[in-house]
């Protein structure tokens, strides 16, 4: 009667049944299908993704060299829009780097258990997403192999950082970001890679994977320290989620141009950056969970739920452009006003209109359960979201800065070839990562998924404890 009621429920509903499957299975089988991935040979379609991204990071050599050769006059950047594409694209990526932590610290303090089966999209997503951003400021300062400048070295010219720039602020809190991270990401890796450890047949792969596994035994003591150390990087992160993007909107709001100096900047910075990390994970998410079959872990709920955070964060991001056009309005301010005027009606409004567009309207779809549970919907609105918040950081930098106090020095800003082609290459550079990622490493955090299924084995509502009802 039990398997016939099991049957019945997926016949009538297969997104919120298929949860069911897990409790069904003993930890060893469930570890063995959440790791097939990583023994599966790879398929043709994973070649040719690689390889298209793999090319893309070949552009991305070829555009940092021709910006080393040239030196930054290579790139549009002009007076006055001495920031163009490169602090774009900084911002953007940053921002993006920014849900992975939400997932797993801020959700793992709150004992959310949906997080379980996102976690490690993420994590990665993070460390790949800092790594790209990190290259545009570092390029920016036209002479990248002086940047140890920018750190206080023991330096006998007693040549120190001006710690009272912001652009220092950034130098700080990024490194410490991608360090934390990194650290959170690799110790929630451990047990997983000592379950590869065991399970290699290839004495190569056994000798890796045991590297990095640290000695990994699965005693008392490993886990208790384990647990230990997971929760120490994990309140360690959550505050770092506020702070990184705060102080990267630092760089526009302790300035006094029209359109930077406001103070809204903090909130509303994170709330995009969350908004446009989810929207990055579903992006990843939802081919990855096709391909790798992990329909069974990652359920319709796990997406429905993070469709509600890019609902709320977008309404977030609404609010505070509304909040920006008014404060503009209201403050009284000629200048302020004129440049919240000029993106609307100046040459890149087409630009500003798409954000509204991507940013605004397209998030209210997901008010309604049938979007939030279609997968078409939920991957073209995650594409949409992203090119808005990419729009977003164009329109705060350039429209703010191409008309500037003096009109006899105002100038459009038209990307070269080498801009384009160094942010293309940075899309291929996080892709290889993905890629590799999703086929050398359990892409799902194996350990925390078989302790659920654990407590499915023990309680009388399985679907509940999975789910995160």
């Amino acid at each position: 009667m039990a398997a016939e009621h099991a049957a019945a429920a997926m016949a009538a509903d297969p997104l919120d049944s298929a949860p069911l499957l897990i409790g069904k299975q003993d930890n060893t089988t469930l570890t063995g299908n959440l790791l097939a991935h990583v023994w599966a040979r790879p398929d043709k379609g994973w070649l040719l993704s690689f390889a298209i991204a793999l090319s893309g990071s070949g552009a991305l050599v070829l555009a940092i060299t021709v910006t080393l050769v040239e030196g930054i006059g290579a790139w549009g950047n002009n007076i006055p829009v001495g920031w163009a594409f490169d602090i774009t694209n900084f911002v953007w990526w940053i921002g993006i780097g920014h849900a992975g932590t939400l997932i797993s610290a801020i959700l793992f303090l709150f004992q959310q258990k949906w997080r379980t089966a996102i976690n490690r999209f993420s994590e990665a997503m993070t460390i790949f997403a800092v790594m790209c951003a990190g290259l545009f400021p570092l390029l920016h300062t036209g002479r990248p192999w002086f940047a140890y400048f920018m750190f206080p070295y023991p330096s006998t010219l007693e040549m120190w950082p001006q710690f009272k720039s912001p652009l220092i602020w950034d130098v700080f809190a990024v490194s410490t970001y991608f360090t934390v991270s990194l650290l959170f990401w690799f110790l929630g890796l451990i047990p997983d890679l000592a379950s590869l450890r065991d399970a290699s047949k290839s004495p190569i792969q056994r000798k890796i994977y045991g590297l990095f596994a640290l000695g990994w035994r699965g005693s008392g003591r490993h886990w208790h320290n384990y647990k230990v150390g997971y929760l120490l990087l994990a309140g360690l992160s959550t505050p770092l989620v506020v702070s990184v993007h705060t102080i990267v909107s630092f760089d526009f709001a302790v300035s006094v141009l029209p359109g930077w100096h406001t103070t809204i900047f903090p909130p509303y910075f994170v709330a995009g950056a969350v908004f446009s990390g989810f929207a990055m994970v579903m992006s990843w998410m939802v081919p990855a969970r096709h391909f790798l079959g992990l329909k069974h872990v990652i359920t319709m709920r796990h997406l429905e739920n993070m469709n509600k955070i890019i609902l709320a964060t977008g309404m977030l991001v609404s609010y505070g452009y509304l909040m920006e056009h008014f404060i503009a309005w209201y403050s009284g301010n000629q200048f302020e006003w004129f440049v919240f005027f000029n993106r609307a009606t100046g040459p890149y409004r087409g630009v500003y209109y798409l954000m509204l567009f991507c940013n605004v309207l397209t998030p209210q779809i997901f008010w309604f359960k049938r979007a939030r549970t279609s997968i078409p919907i939920m991957f073209i609105a995650s594409i949409f979201v992203n090119i808005g918040m990419w729009c977003e950081r164009f329109v705060i930098i350039v429209t703010s800065l191409h008309r500037d106090f003096l009109p006899a020095s105002w100038d459009m800003y038209y990307p070269t070839w080498v801009d384009i082609t160094l942010f293309l290459g940075t899309i291929g550079f996080f892709s290889t990562l993905f890629l590799l990622f999703l086929k050398f490493v359990p892409a799902v955090a194996v350990s925390e998924v078989k302790e659920l299924n654990e407590e499915l084995q023990h309680h009388p509502a399985p679907v509940t404890v999975v789910t995160g009802a």
